[in-house]
């Protein structure tokens, strides 16, 4: 045994984060792979039934219904978070990529929100969007704006959107930072060069910026993908105290959470645990084909100067 550490150090500092990753992660992939495999009453495991549970949510009632409306809150979720992130995110990264001393300071305001946890996030924005006395609605009553006073995550056609909005809010400096460290790698030669042939600072991020910071905001992409088909502490948070009967804010994981433990809203009951586990599986191969494609696209996107 002393003879392998001596030989392979490097295996054996390893070793602790391999255990706790096989411990914390892949035990329970491969447990709820193998649940999805079986029948369940309630908690208490029975026979194997195939690929049964995966017919139930694809295909049967009320299950298909909720699983492909969840996916499409999913879609949406991420759609509308890359689509901001890659526009005012991007922007926000440029302007702090100025040599200018209050940029700094702007920088840290913006990381903080991704600093605080969901939970808490969650709770804040409840009662900042109470439509009783809510800061946000006593703002726009002080303002005139009275009619834009609403109960946001209590109706069916806003609740999913004020949650993506705020989903946003806390993770957006996460991708300013890491824009930002993208755009500082680009070699400021290329861009000197370029202005003296004329170019204007369109040009400039047309045609230099764009293109060598790619591969970052694919990998961004890859990470908000990720997060979004996973999202769960937010949204378990404020749709619980929404009274939404319609889940119109169900994602994926509230849809797993509520199927395998019930639904702490009206009271009905889980337990059908080997649906649960399908679900959570179609979600990991839903995230495992996007990354890996994603990955494939970034590693080929990638321009060595």
């Amino acid at each position: 045994m002393k003879k392998w550490i001596q030989k392979h150090p490097y295996l054996f500092f390893l070793l602790p984060g391999v255990i706790l990753y096989g411990l914390f992660m892949i035990y329970p992939l491969v447990s709820a792979l193998g649940y999805s495999f079986f029948s369940w009453d309630g908690f208490i495991r029975k026979e194997f039934i195939g690929f049964e549970n995966f017919r139930k949510v694809l295909r049967e009632y009320p299950y298909k219904e909720k699983f492909w409306k969840a996916l499409g809150h999913n879609a949406k979720f991420f759609l509308t978070t890359f689509i901001l992130q890659t526009t005012i995110g991007l922007y926000i990264a440029i302007q702090l990529n100025k040599e200018k001393p209050v940029m700094e300071f702007f920088q840290a305001v913006y990381f903080l929100t991704y600093t605080l946890s969901m939970v808490v996030v969650g709770f804040l924005w409840l009662l900042l969007l109470n439509p009783n006395w809510g800061a946000v609605s006593q703002f726009l009553s002080l303002i005139g704006l009275e009619k834009w006073v609403a109960p946001w995550l209590g109706q069916e056609s806003t609740a999913l959107n004020t949650i993506i909005l705020i989903n946003f809010w806390r993770w957006f400096g996460y991708p300013v930072l890491v824009f930002k460290a993208g755009l500082q790698s680009i070699p400021q030669e290329l861009n000197e060069a370029a202005i003296v042939d004329g170019a204007n600072k369109w040009h400039l991020f047309r045609y230099i910026t764009l293109p060598l910071l790619k591969p970052t905001i694919i990998m961004v992409t890859i990470l908000t993908f990720i997060w979004d088909f996973n999202a769960f502490e937010l949204v378990f948070v404020m749709q619980g105290s929404s009274g939404n009967p319609h889940y119109s804010t169900d994602l994926l994981a509230t849809f797993f959470y509520r199927t395998a433990f019930g639904d702490p809203t009206t009271g009905a009951a889980g337990g059908n645990i080997g649906v649960a586990s399908a679900i959570a599986v179609v979600m990991l191969i839903i995230i495992g084909f996007a990354s890996y494609f994603g990955i494939r696209i970034m590693q080929k996107s990638e321009i060595e100067y």
